[in-house]
């Protein structure tokens, strides 16, 4: 099956076009120029151990040679920067996440408008997220073409914009707004249909959902639908919620999971028979999704509440709606100590590979959680509650980065090594010594250009004060 362009989907299951060529991301003029970047602690992504005193040379939006200060050849003339005492690490990619439909506190099907995608795109690269897959919930006519207009033509400080379709029975998919624009299939006929115009539009993957607390999807339509998106090189990525459909998808061919198996909690979340499913299926990705319960990881008020990054780009209104009250006091020791970290570290053990996704912009209920999307900050908190756990700090960095990227069919993005885009973050301070240190961004380049944070980060946060000013009454 030809690799694909992008994908995973949010809780549910996704399918994945390969149709027409990968994404790809032009270097704007700006950048069309050889830099030297010397000194600093370099994070590659390629399972290697990070390079000290390293030197990489960007040329063209493109790492041309990665090495060791004083061993890495660079043109003669070069432009030469000082990264010593920082820490490098590759672009983050996002795997799962909902753009367009929240504006400040409120979420609506009006807010999905080009201009709504285009801030989200640039709140997360101003938080270092240079890759984004919008999962299964978009709406078509918007999102299709202003993804084609910003492949031909990227913008220098918005994240690259992939975008799923999504499929599900008639009251199987998400919550209202995102449910509007997921199409509905019932039978094969309607499977056929919907995966032609998804191969037609060039879409970057399906989502399907699959969730046994909703109208769940007939196993034979299901299984068709897998069958008919790899006849067509589409990958199908699956929501599903229930132990016993993450074992049929994963015999039925699925090729990724939005969600883990730990939702449920009917019964243990990772049994003998689902270890050896994943094993007879190694290529099949899991998508942890923690931002969701964060509260039971971090407790009713999170102690990130105060970092400074946080406020740069959010409002205090919206701050103040991460806090949940009703969180048990001993949330966090209780999570620690129950069946998610346990879940993970076996999953971990038999070798099945984890990407990120945080399900931000979509995992809400408006009668339960309801909560604004953070886009980009959600995306680190996500790797720090990876690190809790179970997995290192330098695995959730690989997760994050090389492996996402190769899962969205992206492989030009994730790693810091010859030939690959000069997509990268500049720290303050070490992610292997504490994963909270991803959140220490010193600067962001997209393409070899150093995007501007600070106009950003003025053009965001007005915005998000817009958005959350209270109505003025006469």
């Amino acid at each position: 099956m030809r690799r694909m362009s992008i994908a995973i989907l949010s809780g549910l299951i996704c399918v994945v076009a390969a149709c027409g060529a990968p994404p790809t991301s032009q270097p704007p003029a700006a950048a069309r120029s050889a830099i030297l970047f010397e000194g600093a602690r370099l994070i590659t992504a390629d399972g290697t151990a990070p390079i000290e005193d390293s030197a990489f040379v960007v040329e063209d939006g493109t790492f041309t040679a990665v090495g060791r200060r004083g061993q890495v050849q660079a043109p003669e003339g070069i432009a030469r920067v000082d990264l010593t005492g920082k820490t490098v690490m590759p672009g983050i990619i996002e795997a799962h996440a909902h753009l367009g439909y929240w504006k400040g506190l409120t979420p609506s099907a009006e807010t999905f408008t080009r201009e709504n995608l285009l801030a989200d795109l640039q709140r997360l690269a101003y938080h270092g997220v240079t890759a984004v897959l919008s999962m299964g919930a978009d709406r078509r006519e918007i999102a299709w073409p202003f993804r084609d207009e910003l492949r031909a033509n990227p913008r220098p400080n918005a994240a690259m914009y992939l975008s799923a379709g999504g499929l599900a029975m008639p009251t199987g998919g998400p919550f209202s707004p995102l449910r509007e624009a997921v199409r509905a299939v019932t039978n094969e006929g309607d499977v056929r249909t919907e995966i032609q115009e998804l191969v037609a539009k060039k879409a970057d993957f399906i989502k399907v959902w699959q969730d046994s607390r909703r109208e769940l999807m007939p196993r034979p339509v299901l299984e068709f639908l897998i069958a008919e998106a790899h006849r067509n090189n589409l990958r199908v990525v699956a929501h599903t919620h229930a132990l016993s459909d993450f074992k049929h998808l994963l015999r039925s061919g699925v090729d990724a999971f939005a969600h883990p198996t730990w939702r449920q909690t009917d019964v243990e979340p990772v049994d003998d028979e689902l270890i050896a499913l994943f094993k007879a299926h190694p290529n099949v990705p899991v998508m942890p999704g923690f931002w969701t319960p964060r509260h039971e990881i971090y407790g009713a008020r999170p102690y990130w509440l105060d970092d400074p990054l946080l406020a740069e780009t959010f409002t205090q209104a919206e701050i103040k709606a991460l806090e949940n009250a009703k969180t048990p006091g001993d949330a966090a020791q209780t999570w620690a100590s129950g069946p998610v970290p346990r879940s993970l570290k076996r999953l971990k053990a038999a070798g099945v590979r984890f990407v990120l996704g945080t399900d931000m912009g979509g995992g809400f209920s408006l009668e339960h959680d309801p909560t604004p999307a953070y886009l980009g900050w959600s995306t680190h908190i996500e790797m720090e509650s990876m690190v809790k756990a179970g997995l290192t700090p330098g695995e959730v960095i690989t997760a994050a980065t090389r492996d996402s990227a190769q899962f969205l069919g992206i492989d030009q993005l994730g790693m810091v090594a010859s030939g690959k885009n000069a997509d990268f973050l500049v720290l303050d301070a070490n992610p292997l010594d504490n994963i909270a240190n991803t959140r220490r961004i010193s600067r962001v380049y997209l393409r070899g250009a150093e995007i501007d944070r600070a106009a950003l980060r003025t053009q965001l946060i007005d915005r998000s004060a817009a958005a959350t000013r209270p109505p003025t009454t006469h």
